[in-house]
């Protein structure tokens, strides 16, 4: 990955989306700190293809709740 600062994007920028396509995602800083990343059309559909663990989570079918609670019985001695 290469990192450009924005003015050195803005002057280059069509050299800035044929490396994003050869070497990947391409990072813009402004004023020294990251800003945006420049990434390929076809690498940004591939990713939004994903899905989150979060998503998956999310959408998972809804039975009954779980009962997390924690029993009130004393616990066992264990030989070490």
């Amino acid at each position: 990955m290469h990192t450009w600062q924005l003015q050195e994007a803005k002057s280059r920028f069509s050299e800035l989306v044929d490396r994003s396509f050869v070497d990947g995602p391409q990072f813009v800083t402004r004023r020294g700190v990251e800003a945006v990343v420049v990434i390929a059309a076809p690498e940004y559909r591939r990713q939004q293809g994903r899905l989150s663990l979060l998503a998956v989570l999310n959408d998972a079918p809804r039975g009954e709740p779980l009962d997390i609670s924690r029993s009130d019985d004393a616990m066992r001695d264990v030989e070490l």
